[in-house]
């Protein structure tokens, strides 16, 4: 829960993003498709995108909410702030076909670089340090940022779920990129973007992944976490 002194507290005073656009890069997979579907319902101009326009253009024509679909490349161009939800073996081919389209932009990588076997989920370790990093590497010219790490895609597209209890961590280089990424965050009912420390400290928030699905499949959950005491 919010802290009471928040009002009063400037680490929480957060901009107005409600006029931005927001892409995500890998919306017709489950994690994109579910973003995409929350931002658009809380208000936020979406557009999907695909390595195909056709198939980013049937995905948003089911999801609605004025939502948009292209392809990768027309998607970056067009959006203030970019997700990408890629599956993490094509994270690096993906965006260093769009470094030129993602200069400028405010980029939230939010891919988790894990490993199946018989014992389940594991953290991989990119050379970069984090899949984050690895952005941040291929897109000099891009304002990267890392967030929405943690949350179920079963929940994000599950419309009977009103809010998701769940806070965002967000990580990044520079306070204004950060900022505007933890507004986007808030703006999802149930959820509070946090921010979480620079991109050095990404990997160890990816990791977190692989000990999330352990919990959940545990449990038979939709893990989430939450800060206490911000």
């Amino acid at each position: 829960m919010t802290s009471p002194d928040s009002a009063t507290n400037t680490a929480h005073d957060l901009p107005d993003v409600s006029g931005l656009v927001v892409g995500v890069l890998g919306g017709t997979g489950d994690q994109g498709r579910g973003l995409a579907y929350r931002l658009a319902k809380a208000g936020q101009q979406v557009i999907i995108g695909s390595r195909t326009a056709e198939r980013a253009a049937a995905s948003a024509a089911e999801l609605g909410l004025g939502v948009r679909g292209a392809d990768n490349a027309t998607t970056a161009r067009e959006s203030d702030v970019v997700i990408v939800a890629v599956p993490w073996d094509g994270h690096a081919a993906t965006l260093s076909a769009l470094r030129e389209e993602l200069a400028g932009k405010i980029v939230v990588d939010c891919v988790n670089p894990l490993g199946f076997d018989k014992q389940g989920a594991y953290a991989l370790k990119p050379e970069e340090g984090s899949a984050a990093q690895q952005a941040a590497a291929l897109l000099p010219d891009s304002r990267v940022t890392a967030a929405f790490h943690h949350l179920s895609a079963v929940l994000l597209q599950d419309e009977s779920v009103a809010e998701i209890d769940t806070d965002v961590m967000v990580l990044g280089e520079e306070r204004a990129a950060t900022d505007i990424v933890q507004a986007l965050a808030s703006r999802i009912p149930g959820m509070r973007g946090i921010f979480a420390g620079r991109l050095r400290n990404a990997h160890q928030v990816e990791s977190l992944v692989a000990n999330l699905i352990s919990v959940n499949r545990r449990y038979k959950a939709h893990a989430g976490l939450r800060i206490t005491d911000v």
